[in-house]
């Protein structure tokens, strides 16, 4: 292609609108464009790069013997409202654009297809002979994101591949998650990325146990735990760790202690001269599930810990039939406009006990009667320790479980670990921290969708069974922009030659020398002619805005018909180390051919 007849425009300042780095290189070089909010066109450049990724998966995919299909964007909401997802995308996390059409019909954009491809699947699947089934799609996808950022990582329209398991057994669905582990793990091998898979939540997806698989770089919205030892990695979300032990507590009697101005950990540890570690924090939380019942929970956890909000979550999603609720739709910490909907009296913030009285809790309806009370497993085995008074001002101390306290019927592990924190497979390991932006993610769903919708197949036995089913994701687009992110410099983006738009381009650095022009058009005709996807920069520019433009755009080589050529020689630069040799013209392709060769594979 030549740069004369393409779209192509760059920009020499950073667009306003871009945070990091990859958004504004991205923008800058001419790749992408803003339409609206969390909405880009792909540009030529761009839309070649989308299509290696694309290629990259397809094969990968292809290879374990998965069949490429498309399904609608469009999905009916009765799915939805079948699996019981309806009120968790449109209202708890709300991400899903949902409409209603002439005839009154509601009807969404498809944020996801676990339920698509299940109606098909219990339309068409009959017998375990059809087992196991393997499908999958590259579609775009719309997501009503709250605050689209960062361009193509958290937009609101993108494109991803999304694949769909059918198992008679489970031992079947772990071997086809398997299989796409080595597949994914190979997928970004093959791009040029570093990357970390991870032990992950499975959020609203839902099923027994995912992975994710994290581009490695500073800005990624993710933060991951792992070990040195390279035998365990988690997103945070999910991360689970051993905590620093309990200092033994100094207070051997139970008293009430007037501890004034002291409503955090920190205030109430310094005063009392204790350790953190002999704090019982309770923190309070409300909890609204999808039959409109309201319930307070109070978490009691140790004073140097922070509760994990998603495995709180988890935790109350699976209490949920206590109070007639399958889905959660918010949680959140009340402030005191909430709690005058619900309170009887002012809350003693800052000094509440594990004991706080039910009769704090107005009779309503759809409000339940009682705190929900749980305790983390860091409170538990703790003695004499340091808690609220239910009275502003004061603390107790020396308080015991089973003497002041009864201890919660419900023991959870809801803290959030740490960076420092000591790794459970193995305490002499210690968790390290890096950032990660997630462009995979694989799911053992289990029978969650296919009991939900009645999707069943015959045994051998002439039983009627749900099938078990997996989910396994790609984000084409947010990969590209992540490989960015990971591969770039102060002068522009750095292309992994995999996925490269184009693996060379030919610069003319003066379009009226003649012998430039000729020698620029023939390199230009054969390397494309061997393979070498080649751009040619015949722009009638100043060659210092080629050079520049170049860079910027991150093509891997840049060839140069400039001075050399009296000694029939051309410049060959290396995007990735800036690194210029003089190559013979008649060595130039066989040698780009061969590095082109080398860095793909």
């Amino acid at each position: 292609m030549r740069l004369s007849q393409m779209l192509f425009v760059t920009l020499r300042e950073d667009p306003a609108e871009a945070e990091i780095p990859s958004h504004k290189l991205l923008l800058r070089a001419g790749y992408i464009r803003r339409i609206g909010s969390g909405v880009y066109a792909y540009l030529p450049l761009m839309w070649r790069v989308l299509q290696k990724v694309s290629q990259i998966v397809r094969e990968e995919m292809n290879a374990t013997g998965a069949q490429e299909l498309l399904l609608p964007a469009m999905q009916p909401s009765e799915l939805w409202k079948e699996s019981g997802r309806w009120d968790t995308y449109t209202q708890a996390e709300g991400i899903m654009f949902s409409l209603t059409d002439r005839q009154n019909r509601e009807v969404a954009l498809g944020p996801t297809h676990e339920e698509v491809i299940t109606a098909i699947a219990r339309d068409m699947i009959r017998s375990y002979r059809q087992l196991p089934l393997h499908l999958y799609q590259i579609q775009t996808k719309f997501r009503d994101e709250i605050r689209p950022r960062f361009g193509l990582m958290r937009g609101r329209e993108f494109i991803m591949k999304d694949g769909y398991s059918f198992h008679t057994s489970e031992d079947s669905l772990k071997q086809t998650y398997a299989d796409m582990d080595r597949a994914y793990r190979n997928m970004f091998t093959r791009t040029g990325l570093k990357f970390r898979p991870v032990e992950a939540d499975s959020g609203a997806i839902g099923g027994s146990g995912s992975q994710e698989f994290m581009v490695l770089a500073d800005a990624g919205e993710d933060e991951i735990l792992y070990t040195e030892d390279g035998k365990y990695s988690a997103n945070t979300e999910k991360a689970v760790s051993l905590p620093p032990d309990a200092v033994p507590s100094a207070f051997t009697t139970f008293e009430k202690l007037n501890t004034p101005n002291t409503p955090t950990i920190d205030t109430l540890a310094d005063f009392l001269k204790c350790s953190p570690t002999q704090i019982v924090k309770n923190v309070l939380y409300q909890a609204v599930y999808d039959n409109g019942m309201t319930v307070l929970v109070l978490v009691s956890i140790r004073g140097d810990q922070d509760v994990n909000e998603i495995k709180l979550t988890n935790e109350l999603v699976k209490l949920g039939d206590r109070f007639g609720g399958k889905t959660l739709l918010a949680l959140t910490v009340p402030d005191a406009e909430a709690q005058a909907k619900w309170a009887t009296k002012p809350l003693p913030l800052g000094y509440i006990s594990p004991g706080l009285e039910d009769s704090y809790i107005g009779k309503q309806e759809k409000l339940h009667p009682k705190f929900l009370r749980l305790v983390d497993q860091t409170a538990v085995d703790l003695q004499n320790f340091v808690t609220g008074s239910n009275e502003s001002g004061f603390h107790v101390v020396g308080a015991n479980w089973g003497t002041q306290y009864p201890l919660p019927a419900d023991v959870v592990d809801i803290r959030k670990a740490r960076p420092g924190d000591r790794a459970t497979h193995d305490p002499s390991q210690t968790l390290q921290t890096a950032r990660g932006i997630e462009v995979g993610h694989i799911f053992q769903l289990g029978t969650k969708y296919s009991k939900a919708l009645g999707a069943t197949y015959t045994s051998e036995t002439g039983e009627e069974l749900p099938l078990v089913m997996g989910c396994y994701g790609v984000g084409v687009s947010r990969l590209a922009q992540a490989a960015v992110e990971q591969n770039h410099d102060n002068d522009g983006i750095i292309w992994p030659v995999a996925i490269a738009p184009y693996h060379a381009i030919v610069v003319i650095p003066n379009i009226n020398d003649a012998a430039q022009v000729e020698a620029a058009e023939k390199l230009y005709a054969d390397l494309n002619a061997a393979g070498v996807e080649t751009l040619l920069d015949d722009r009638d520019e100043r060659a210092g805005v080629k050079f520049k433009d170049s860079e910027l755009v991150g093509i891997p080589f840049r060839v140069v018909t400039g001075r050399s050529l009296q000694q029939g020689k051309v410049e060959v630069v290396k995007r990735a180390t800036k690194e210029s040799q003089e190559i013979a013209l008649a060595d130039v392709v066989s040698t780009l051919k061969q590095w082109v060769q080398e860095a793909i594979g």
